[in-house]
């Protein structure tokens, strides 16, 4: 009998190895016990020996996704695996039986019994309607009829005439031919790609916008690549990443198996190539679409990610000494540029759980919808590979407010340098926002340019200096009412975060 294995069911298979089954695996069973793990391997027990005088073959078709789960989890691939993971031919099974039969008798004889159709419901070959002028709308160029049909004769489809369309029979071996759109790509691909025109189609210019989403993905491309960052186009299929990873129906390998979930694997695949080329400083950034299984379907929704790693910026003859190599506060800038540009809707903030990294959550959402990360990668890096940082966010399609352009300014600047001791759990983004709301808009610019730990500042605090520059446009700004700024700014810090000023 053939069902679905028992949890914790054992089977020692033909290699002499224990496997524990689970109850997602299909098992072929005598009236007690499993005696093949079906479409992977048989037991040491069914094993053919020289004394063996009985024989019971076996022609099954299993579900390729199946088989490939269960061969996974087991860690057991085998010549039935590779075959059935593929998919076998659906109609071919009757011959190959007979064929199998013919070889044994013919061989070491004996008696052969009837044949036991188990089939649940049998099934014919699937017949597909093809359009010829869907072929040329799709490919951009005519392709006779008469050429559609020995193309695809030629492969083993079965082409009939059918009022104006083709009845195209697909032959069991192909079970990935579902679709005419599918039979149009075999056409494509039989009558060669060199074949297609490659000169462009007149340009028409029109009135008509680019969609809302392909600005947002323009905005952000040209963005990123100002700072210095390369556009790479990654494979989109890969490993699965993820229970609600959406698997392929016809791989063409394991580790091609599923669509991807996130940008950054196939970024780090990336970055390891080119170490492997000698290339130590590589800045890469890919905005694709990515993957996931959900209540409703499928799900597809589009990300920006970038990969960083080796030296800030290229080194220069004259200087003496190395140039330093990017940080994590170097990851911090990109990935805010990029949660401004792809998700403005967010604002960044510490990752949870104390990892030294960043979110990018939703404005008055709890911090639950997060929409994108950034942090130190892992990857296998070679002895002289500086850290590997990424990030990834999720692209929204919002259109910015057009940009505002003013007057340069025409009065001077009071700059003011603060150094502010800081309590463990306050962060500069907190005291930014402090200085900005009792400043007000006089407060033209802040930066922050150091940070102290050490002698004279409490344990588990640290000093950081800021850089505050005061303008009115309309007037000149008196040293005596910037004072009076600062002091009540430095009231409210202490107030509320108890950060204060540092002596000396």
């Amino acid at each position: 009998m053939i069902r679905r294995a028992r949890a914790g069911e054992r089977i020692v298979t033909l290699d002499g190895v224990e496997r524990t089954l689970t109850a997602e695996m299909t098992a072929i069973c005598d009236a007690e016990r499993p005696t093949i793990v079906a479409g992977v391997m048989g037991s040491a027990e069914s094993e053919v020996t020289p004394a063996t005088t009985d024989l019971v073959l076996e022609c099954a078709y299993f579900q390729p996704t199946r088989i490939r789960r269960t061969r996974r989890a087991l860690g057991l691939s085998s010549e039935s695996s590779y075959r059935f993971e593929r998919g076998i031919d659906l109609f071919g099974m009757p011959d190959a039986l007979r064929r199998a039969i013919e070889a044994i008798v013919a061989v070491a004889g004996g008696e052969v019994r009837e044949a036991l159709d188990l089939w649940p419901q049998p099934i014919h070959e699937k017949t597909i309607f093809l359009r010829p002028e869907r072929v040329a709308q799709l490919l951009g160029m005519t392709v006779e009829r008469r050429d559609i049909e020995q193309l695809l004769s030629a492969i083993g489809f079965v082409v009939a005439p059918k009022d104006s369309r083709l009845a195209v029979q697909v032959p069991g071996w192909r079970p990935d031919v579902t679709h005419e759109v599918d039979l149009i790509e075999e056409t494509a691909r039989l009558k060669g790609y060199g074949a297609f025109p490659d000169e462009l189609r007149p340009y028409r210019p029109g009135t008509v916008p680019d969609a809302p989403i392909e600005r947002a993905k323009e905005r952000v491309r040209q963005a990123i690549a100002r700072g210095g960052f390369y556009e790479a186009r990654t494979f989109p299929l890969g490993p699965a990443d993820g229970p609600d990873a959406v698997e392929v129906l016809n791989p063409l390998s394991a580790e091609e198996a599923h669509l991807r979930t996130r940008l950054l694997p196939g970024l780090v695949r990336r970055v390891e190539h080119n170490w492997a080329g000698r290339n130590r400083d590589i800045r890469l950034f890919e905005v694709g679409t990515v993957f996931r299984r959900g209540t409703s379907g499928v799900a597809e929704r589009t990300a920006v990610a970038g990969v960083l790693t080796g030296a800030r910026r290229p080194p220069h003859w004259t200087e003496g000494a190395k140039v330093p190599d990017m940080d994590i506060w170097d990851l911090k800038h990109h990935f805010e540029l990029a949660v401004r540009l792809a998700a403005p809707a967010c604002h960044v903030q510490p990752a949870p759980g104390g990892a030294l990294g960043w979110v990018a959550v939703k404005r008055g959402g709890g911090g639950d919808d997060v929409a994108g990360w950034a942090g130190a990668l892992e990857a296998d890096a070679p002895v002289w590979a500086a850290p590997l940082f990424g990030f990834e966010v999720r692209l929204e399609v919002v259109e910015l407010a057009p940009a505002l352009y003013r007057a340069l300014p025409v009065t001077p600047p009071v700059e003011r340098d603060v150094a502010l001791v800081l309590p463990p759990d306050v962060t500069a983004e907190a005291v930014a926002g402090v200085l900005h709301r009792t400043s007000g808009t006089l407060l033209e610019a802040l930066d922050v340019f150091d940070e102290y730990r050490g002698p004279g500042i409490p344990a588990d605090h640290r000093s950081v200096a800021w850089h505050l520059s005061f303008r009115d446009p309309g007037r000149t700004l008196r040293e005596g009412e910037v004072d009076k700024i600062l002091a009540a700014a430095m009231r409210a810090l202490e107030d509320e975060l108890g950060v204060r000023r540092r002596a000396g």
